[in-house]
């Protein structure tokens, strides 16, 4: 962090802005009060750090995003997807919250219902009424206890009041539980070269400064994938609505496989287990899982393609199960090797494999399902 103090903090808020906003907080809470003040103060417009801040660390609070899609009871289901159009270039949607006057969260809308409902409807008739939600003061391993048998992309933060706080993403609680279980002791995970609680200072930066600079290499490449696409989205205007789906699936189960990865290199598992059993065996889960989800997320795209008159429909419903098929693949793959191959050369897992899960299940998610359009559609 001493590294930052000679940055101007409007650099330095941009360079945040451009992170996850759970991530963001995470290295303002590390901050001394009076740059990450100056930080703050600089944000560029549309961020809100002050939310996350205010919570205890170890919280859900801290790990805190501002939902991008709330909407009121009344609004019409073509008013919403109006409003979504600009959204969905800037952020990731995956649910709508329904709020009241008083900001009370009512219900909830996934993508599909929006796209199968009437374009008269009200939102507040085709919601999910009374959801399952969080609170911002919970502990991350309470939390997880609350999540382990739902696995949603995304969860909605509300207060006791039932006011909606913000949202977290379930790929972040993976990825927060996976960095308690392997910064727990243990010589499968390096004690020595680990970072722990007791780490100096100077220490912890040389252990995650690097990897910061690598993680912002990595956001250039995703976005990169996108744009090298951005034809194609022009010419098939529903392929923006399916890409959260695809890069929140693989992206979950990465982290499943992830989690459960570090839990048996902590636990000293893996010396009486044979690797390569374990790695097929998160590879074949991931193929299963891609499958199934595939299938039902390809169904959506023909319903929604040929409902709207277009001749595509069966071959993009196809792309849509096989590019989940891959990309979850990948993701059980990725989240069960890279662990190991970065522990071979002497990084901490911990602190360093979201940053390259997160990256390959993006690239391959968007990369393999806008590759299979433009090759055999366009």
């Amino acid at each position: 962090m001493e590294h930052l103090h000679d940055v101007p903090p409007a650099e330095v808020a941009v360079l945040l802005a451009g992170m996850a906003p759970a991530r963001a907080n995470i290295l303002l809470a590390a901050m001394a009060p009076e740059q990450r003040a100056r930080i703050m103060a600089a944000a560029p417009a549309g961020t809100d750090w002050h939310d996350g801040q205010r919570y205890e660390e170890g919280s859900v609070g801290r790990l805190l995003e501002d939902p991008p899609a709330v909407f009121p009871l009344a609004t019409t289901v073509t008013e919403a997807v109006e409003a979504l159009r600009e959204v969905v270039k800037q952020r990731l949607v995956t649910y709508l919250w329904v709020v009241d006057a008083e900001q009370k969260l009512q219900g909830v809308v996934a993508f599909r219902d929006l796209l199968y409902a009437e374009r008269e409807r009200r939102l507040e008739e085709i919601m999910i009424r009374s959801p399952f939600c969080l609170r911002p003061n919970t502990t991350l391993v309470d939390a997880m206890r609350e999540v382990v048998t739902r696995h949603y992309p995304v969860y909605p933060v509300c207060e006791d009041d039932g006011r909606l706080v913000g949202q977290v993403r379930g790929q972040v609680l993976f990825e927060q539980q996976a960095f308690e279980i392997s910064a727990q002791a243990g010589s499968m995970v390096g004690v020595e070269k680990e970072e722990r609680l007791a780490t100096p200072l100077w220490r912890s930066f040389r252990f995650r400064n690097p990897w910061l600079l690598v993680n912002l290499l990595t956001v250039f490449v995703a976005a990169a994938v996108v744009g090298y696409f951005e034809d194609t989205i022009n010419r098939v205007v529903v392929l923006a609505v399916f890409l959260p789906v695809l890069g929140g699936q693989s992206g979950n189960l990465g982290c499943q496989a992830l989690a459960v990865m570090l839990r048996g290199m902590t636990l000293g598992e893996l010396r009486a287990t044979k690797i390569a059993a374990i790695v097929s065996k998160e590879g074949l889960l991931g193929l299963l899982n891609g499958l199934v989800t595939g299938a039902i997320a390809g169904a959506a795209m023909y319903f929604v393609v040929t409902r709207g008159g277009g001749e595509d429909g069966l071959m993009l419903g196809l792309i849509t199960m096989g590019a989940m098929a891959i990309s979850c693949m990948c993701a059980g793959l990725a989240g069960a090797t890279i662990p190991l191959i970065l522990k071979r050369l002497g990084a901490d897992p911990a602190t360093a494999s979201s940053i390259f899960l997160t990256t390959l299940t993006d690239v391959v998610s968007m990369g393999s399902f806008l590759g299979l359009v433009t090759w055999l559609v366009l």
